[in-house]
């Protein structure tokens, strides 16, 4: 039977992620809207949102962290084109971004020397690979495909590279070991619940020193450059950001990271994301047409938790029609109010994909479940005859 009881919140997207709980626009009143963020005031916030951010996440007091251009996405970019080309380097992948990674170091920047560990999805790269004399790209967690890397044992004290670490969906729900990270990247809108278009950047002394020791041969444009006269742009990482920030999202980020204390700092955030997946897993365990994409518990994500339908007439379907079951599935939560944005990543198998962050609540996932019983069920009949 259909349940009657709905989540308080069905927010459980993966990007832009749920709002923290009993968050409302009234959170953003002491904005500097209207302000130069170049203001005492402007420069304040900023400063506020960059303290708050090293003091929750532990950030080593000699690391730069800073508010850069369009999302994680353009933080990365920036670090691949401001960092890489002086050695060779190892590009690993295991979805979709780790992929779109690839692409921008061969196709765009063409380096010859680039050698690529992948995995598909479920999986992970074979880590032990990893030559350590060469820079390393990877993602610590792969919000396509519910995978993360296990532990940061396989990244090499002694390296000559520079570890470079997409973490847009791991910072603040995994514990990040950040002395062995000389780049690490994430945006507002993933755990914490913060608003879009925004990155951050962190570079450890060890990423400064190549920043003023190599200059890369192709040309850079002025959004990406971190050095000014061969020399670091250390303003950049004291507020003076490269482009106008919103004032509003820092204000906004400002907020979930004060909420975020509230709970009790990254231990708290990381423990509300490793119970949201426990519902998960007792959910998985106990039925038969539901599994993890990733097998394998050791590498299985807390935030961006992929599900895949093991059921056997769902699995002898082609696959435009497990694509077609799985998507009539999300779009029955969805039209029933019960979750939304649950679908698959485009490029992952069919299935599920349910943001387990800091921000949801357990008791918002427990009161999905029923909800995912009911679904199944209506594309069973739909679809299971099909098969048969």
């Amino acid at each position: 039977m259909k349940p009657t009881t709905r989540p308080a919140r069905p927010d459980f997207s993966s990007g832009p992620c749920a709002k923290r709980p009993g968050w409302t626009p009234e959170a953003l009143k002491d904005a500097a809207v209207g302000r130069s963020h170049r203001s005492k005031l402007g420069k304040k916030k900023i400063a506020e949102a960059l303290d708050r951010t090293r003091a929750i996440l532990g950030i080593p007091a000699d690391y730069k962290v800073g508010i850069v251009p369009a999302s994680d996405t353009g933080a990365v970019e920036m670090a691949l084109w401001s960092l890489l080309g002086g050695r060779p380097v190892d590009m690993l992948a295991w979805e979709s971004f780790g992929e779109g990674w690839v692409t921008d170091v061969v196709k765009q920047l063409k380096l010859k020397d680039a050698r690529i560990l992948k995995a598909g999805y479920g999986q992970i790269a074979d880590l032990k690979a990893v030559d350590w004399t060469h820079d390393v790209v990877f993602t610590w967690n792969g919000t396509t495909s519910g995978v993360k890397v296990p532990n940061g044992d396989w990244i090499a004290d002694d390296r000559d590279g520079l570890a470079i670490c997409d973490a847009t969906s791991a910072v603040f729900a995994m514990d990040l070991p950040w002395q062995k990270l000389d780049v690490v990247t994430w945006s507002w809108q993933k755990v914490m619940g913060g608003e879009g278009a925004h990155g951050m950047l962190v570079l450890s002394p060890r990423a400064v020193k190549r920043l003023e020791s190599y200059s890369p041969p192709w040309p850079l444009p002025k959004i990406f450059r971190l050095t000014s006269g061969g020399k670091f742009s250390e303003a950049i990482f004291k507020g003076d950001t490269i482009n106008t920030p919103s004032l509003l999202c820092v204000e906004d980020a400002i907020d979930g990271l004060r909420w975020g204390e509230s709970v009790g700092g990254l231990k708290g955030l990381m423990a509300r994301s490793n119970a949201n997946l426990g519902v998960l897993e007792k959910f998985a365990a106990e039925r038969t047409w539901i599994g993890f994409l990733a097998a394998d518990k050791a590498i299985r994500s807390n935030t961006s938790v992929c599900l895949n339908i093991t059921a056997p007439w769902f699995t002898a379907l082609p696959a435009d029609k497990q694509a077609a079951a799985a998507k009539k599935m999300a779009d029955l939560l969805e039209t029933e109010k019960a979750g939304y944005d649950l679908g698959s990543y485009r490029d992952a198998p069919p299935g599920l994909r349910i943001w387990c962050g800091a921000t949801v609540e357990k008791s918002d996932l427990e009161a999905l479940l029923p909800w995912l019983d009911w679904a199944y069920a209506e594309i069973e009949r739909e679809f299971g005859a099909k098969a048969a």
